[in-house]
């Protein structure tokens, strides 16, 4: 294991066009990309793919490289962060111009009921004899006011953002819309709101008012100067909203030849509760079931997003590793007398959060091309109990037994645990995909396989869903591998087809499966690790 020799985890002053546009307070540094680029030599010809996207750090700096990219993020105002800041085709002196336009008008209707934006709260009566009276603000509907953290906003800088959002959307030249409304979300976060971020988001000092307009306007006038700088480049960017689960959903096989990410770590920490405040001021969730929907696409790496029908945990339920660290989290929640229902959470989340990630690597296998290049930034943690959880090595063993071979697990920082004070390692786990010839021992499934007619025409599918049997049941030295309807089925489901269609396909196919064998339970996604 090689110390990585850029443990800077701060964005250089060089970097800011574009990234800075919106970031996560937990995002990785662009450097940090460049050097992976670098040293898995990316052209111009390959594509690169992060599957956790978050606000685009991979995309906007392969897009500043000139390489292709394909971002995949299942938070919609991340998703939206990371497609607008990839966007390089608004005119920058149009922006500038109707922001101000959108800008004036905002800040006429504000006083004309009453408030001062730049001067803050209300206005003088105009024979400074008389308190002026405080005009109706405007608020949420009471379903999203519920979904904040409370007093995350104050109420006057709302009602101020509530208006100038009134006159964004009314306008119906959508052309800067996006820019202006992702300048809006950082200004909420940075200036307008009250949140502060530490080891995880909260309410700071609350401020009875703040300047909304004119806070918002800065940040476009930043868009538009970055823009100008950038125009010009048309390299091709993608970003989906989806479960990284289920890359098969949007991305093509044999696609993608790197893989740049940061997936959430196992924690406490709710992902959503970073994004809430501008998640809900700009509509992208509107009530409990919209918040419950976002986190059902998310990996499960916190107690507050799991539920009864999760089952992740069902991919690593042979793998001695994860009961291991399971069982000892559980031995230290009795020993402690903890009780709660969250703390009798932290062994299952601690099994679906790797379960997610094996499923993840699983589906990832079929849309990279053989050699391709992975660097998986990740950190230990010590959130459940105090019971060190190795992410990265653990990560890595996964990985392998999934038949990826790891590189190295480069250390890019050392961080405080918030509990014990101790020193927690953040790491790159570099790995490459060998192909399904050299993963599995043998010629590749989609290639091998005999013809499984349907219509006269070979199934893609199924063969897909054979190679995802096979590399889940291969046992070194074996010649065959046994398998049964209901595997067809469990495969079809983890790579998120129709069951009932490959249900029919397996009935019409069976010259293509090996003598049946019930070898693995039904209930149970086979799974061999350790």
């Amino acid at each position: 294991m090689r110390r990585f020799s850029l443990q800077n985890n701060q964005m250089d002053d060089a970097d800011e066009p574009v990234h800075n546009w919106y970031r996560f307070v937990l995002s990785f540094p662009p450097h940090l990309v460049r050097h992976y680029l670098h040293r898995f030599g990316v052209s111009e010809h390959h594509c690169v793919l992060d599957p956790f996207c978050g606000t685009g750090t991979t995309l906007v700096e392969c897009k500043k490289l000139g390489i292709p990219s394909i971002g995949i993020e299942s938070n919609p105002v991340a998703w939206f962060a990371s497609q607008t800041k990839v966007d390089w085709r608004p005119d920058p002196d149009a922006l500038s111009d109707h922001a101000e336009w959108i800008a004036g008008k905002t800040w006429a209707a504000l006083q004309a009921s009453g408030i001062a934006d730049e001067a803050f709260g209300l206005l003088a009566a105009t024979n400074g004899s008389r308190t002026p009276t405080p005009p109706e603000l405007r608020e949420l509907p009471p379903e999203q006011m519920e979904l904040l953290l409370t007093n995350s906003i104050s109420p006057l800088p709302l009602h101020k953002t509530l208006v100038l959002l009134e006159h964004l959307q009314a306008d119906t030249d959508s052309r800067w819309r996006h820019h202006e409304l992702l300048a809006l979300a950082r200004a909420l976060v940075e200036s307008i709101g009250n949140l502060r971020f530490g080891p995880e988001v909260g309410v700071g000092a609350v401020k009875p008012d703040a300047p909304v307009v004119s806070s918002w306007l800065e940040r476009v006038r930043c868009m538009a100067q970055d823009l100008r700088q950038m125009r010009g480049r048309d390299t091709p960017v993608r970003v989906h909203l989806a479960d990284a689960r289920q890359l098969l959903d949007v991305l093509q096989p044999q696609s993608i030849d790197v893989v740049f990410t940061s997936p959430p770590y196992p924690n406490e920490k709710d992902y959503t509760r970073t994004t809430r405040l501008e998640s809900v001021v700009l509509g992208f969730i509107r009530n409990r079931a919209d918040l419950k929907a976002l986190k059902r696409g998310l990996i499960r790496s916190n107690t507050r997003g799991v539920t009864s029908e999760d089952d992740d945990d069902g991919w690593v339920a042979a793998c001695p590793r994860i009961q291991a660290l399971v069982e000892s989290i559980e031995a230290r929640r009795l020993e402690l007398g903890k009780t709660s229902g969250f703390e009798r959470l932290y062994g299952r989340v601690t099994k679906l959060y790797f379960g997610g990630m094996v499923r993840h690597l699983s589906e990832l296998r079929h849309v990279l091309r053989p050699g391709a290049r992975l660097a998986y930034v990740v950190g230990d943690q010590a959130s459940y109990l105090r019971v060190l959880i190795r992410t990265g090595q653990v990560l890595a063993e996964l990985a392998q037994d999934l038949g990826y071979e790891v590189e190295s697990i480069d250390l890019f920082r050392t961080r405080l645990a918030t509990a014990t004070r101790e020193l927690l390692r953040e790491e790159v786990v570099v790995m490459h995909w060998p192909g399904a010839r050299n993963a599995f021992g043998g010629t590749s499934m989609t290639q091998s396989l005999p013809n499984a007619r349907n219509g006269g025409v070979m199934t893609t599918q199924y063969a897909s869903i054979v190679e995802h049997i096979f590399s889940e049941k291969y046992e070194a030295g074996a010649s065959e591998v046994s398998f049964t309807r209901a595997n067809i089925v469990m495969a079809a489901q983890a790579l998120g087809w129709n069951c009932r269609r490959i249900w029919v396909m397996s009935s019409t196919a069976s010259a293509t499966a090996p003598p049946c064998r019930h070898r693995y339970p039904a209930p149970h996604r086979p799974a061999k690790h350790g």
